[in-house]
């Protein structure tokens, strides 16, 4: 009996202790929700004032069309003509309001004011296009928005009108950067090269201005082999205003196509630099495995000799080893040699040297683009892969930074005009031959 006692004792003992910890456990949770219950009611209340927002002022903006309810007006000019089911841009989605209606007295609809204003700007189309951009599945689209009160009524966020905006986005976007002018910017480099996208290939243009800037300048469906989809790409530029009559370094894949059209284009002003890293890839594949490694290794030291003399005889004497066991690698790394070394002879520093003698610019650029569309499982079109293409370059934009070794552009310049010069007295020798 005394030992019941005590148990019941030692239990009440117990409780006493674990009540204050009980309550305080209940406090602590409290405390973690509160600031989640705060936001949520104070988003709610922001987004439940600000409907009540829009319908005062558009019921004011009614009241100053047609008086004030109740009132006789003997010159009255507009008439209320109750509500219409319509519909506001908000947090990426379109929110259900009703919308006051007001007639002039001959019968026709008149616009509020606000109203106007605000169906005239829709975000939706950008909204959508940012969150494509961002990474955010059309299906997924509405569950990356801000939520709304349950009492809205929302629509615009499925995955067909996601899909549907952006589209129109995209074709924007395209039609924005194909259009951009180019007369006002002084280019020193133009980079060339294609992109493939599944069977699709996209020939990218980027250019470099005087002070090191990068400017992505035009995008087209087409190959590298292609001659007329790159004399089109060309074309369009110098259409849009980027001079032919001063000389520019232009970088590029090592295509006969691609080579013909810079050169019908630009002519003698081009000063032509074939990507290496193209040449090296290209020498490779036509070599054995076990080569392969040794070969691009001799390729890079003779490009870091920065002498182009003694670069160009350290290469051949490759080609001379290469020509009895493997002819075709031989003859792809003869093929166009000289002009693998045209930055090097403009005495340019490392650093720029590096940047300007490969296409990698354009390869890091898409690197974007394919980052954006990692989803997506089948390219329908050239078209689709173009929309893509924009969308992708113009974000990736947003990040440009100056080239390495910008620092050094007026040595490029300088080597430019002097190769105008020289081209300039070519062309007086030329005509007075000509004339004679």
């Amino acid at each position: 009996m005394i030992g019941l006692v005590k148990e019941e004792e030692a239990a009440v003992r117990k409780n006493a202790k674990s009540e204050p910890l009980r309550k305080a456990a209940e406090q602590g949770q409290l405390w973690l929700h509160l600031p989640g219950l705060v936001r949520e009611a104070l988003y709610e209340t922001v987004v439940a004032a600000g409907l009540a927002c829009v319908d005062e002022v558009l019921e004011a903006e009614r009241s100053r069309l047609c008086g004030a309810r109740y009132r006789h007006l003997a010159e009255r000019q507009a008439l209320r003509a109750g509500h219409v089911a319509s519909s506001l841009v908000l947090g990426g989605r379109r929110v259900a309001v009703s919308r006051p209606r007001a007639r002039s007295v001959d019968g026709h609809e008149l616009s509020l004011p606000s109203w106007r204003e605000w169906s005239t700007r829709d975000p939706l189309t950008e909204r959508a296009v940012e969150q494509m951009v961002l990474g955010v599945s059309t299906r997924r689209y509405g569950r990356s928005l801000e939520p709304l009160p349950p009492t809205a009524s929302v629509r615009g966020i499925s995955k067909s009108s996601v899909s549907e905006r952006f589209v129109y986005g995209t074709e924007r976007k395209l039609a924005e950067l194909m259009s951009r002018e180019l007369g006002s910017i002084s280019f020193t480099a133009l980079l060339i090269d294609g992109v493939h996208f599944g069977e699709h290939l996209v020939l990218a243009a980027v250019g470099i201005d005087e002070q090191g800037e990068k400017h992505v300048l035009g995008l087209r469906e087409g190959a590298t082999e292609n001659a007329a989809a790159c004399r089109a790409l060309l074309s369009d530029l110098v259409e849009r205003g980027l001079s032919p009559e001063r000389s520019l370094l232009v970088v590029m894949d090592g295509t006969k196509a691609l080579h013909k059209a810079v050169v019908e284009v630009f002519g003698p002003r081009a000063l032509i630099q074939r990507c290496r890293e193209h040449k090296k890839r290209n020498v490779s594949e036509a070599l054995p495995e076990r080569l392969r490694a040794s070969v691009r290794t001799a390729m890079n030291q003779a490009y870091a000799t920065r002498d182009p003399k003694r670069a160009r005889r350290l290469l051949d004497n490759l080609a001379r080893r290469l020509e009895h066991q493997h002819p075709g690698a031989a003859a792809s790394l003869r093929e166009g040699l000289d002009e693998t070394l045209t930055v090097m002879r403009l005495g340019l520093p490392d650093s720029l040297e590096r940047v300007l003698s490969s296409t990698n610019l354009i390869e890091n650029l898409f690197s974007r683009v394919r980052e954006i569309g990692r989803r997506v499982r089948r390219w329908q079109s050239g078209t689709m892969v173009l929309r893509w293409s924009a969308a992708g370059v113009l974000e990736a934009e947003h990040g440009f930074r100056k080239i390495a070794g910008y620092r050094a552009m007026p040595i490029l310049i300088a080597g430019l005009r002097a190769h105008d010069a020289k081209t300039d007295r070519t062309s007086v020798v030329d005509d007075a031959q000509k004339a004679a």
